[in-house]
């Protein structure tokens, strides 16, 4: 089973007492290979161009369900296709209600070889260009 989750650079990159890089396995390596997709714009690597989310193409749109159902969206696609050591069960895109820049992403998924089920929350800021109370 560790074999399908793998193994690789923990994310951040960290380096420990010894110099060696630290490493990710199992539960730990999907955790951050889902943060990663999220983080990584589409276009933005070289050698890879169709890695990556479009969500980040929605900084500047409005906090608004139609907004926040196309976010959704666009992780799905990501996910589906990027990360195939799980099942996507929901993608829940939500409003901060005490930060209203701020969207709480909240995925959750099954790990494909134990059906164990997983959820991570990922913060995503929209609407930046807009000064408070505007």
């Amino acid at each position: 089973m560790a074999s399908f989750l793998g193994k690789g650079w923990r994310f951040p990159v960290t380096v420990d007492a010894t110099g060696a890089l630290g490493w990710s396995t199992g539960e730990d390596a999907i955790k951050e290979a889902i943060w990663i997709i999220l983080s990584t714009p589409q276009r933005s690597r070289i050698m890879r161009p169709d890695f990556g989310c479009d969500i980040h193409n929605f900084v500047f749109a409005p906090n608004n369900p139609a907004t926040r159902a196309r976010i959704s969206a666009e992780i799905r696609k990501a996910l589906v296709r990027h990360e195939p050591r799980i099942d996507l069960l929901a993608v829940t895109v939500e409003p901060q209600l005490d930060q209203p820049n701020t969207l709480l992403i909240s995925i959750d998924y099954r790990t494909r070889t134990n059906n164990a089920a997983h959820n991570v929350v990922y913060p995503f800021f929209i609407n930046e260009g807009q000064a408070q109370g505007h």
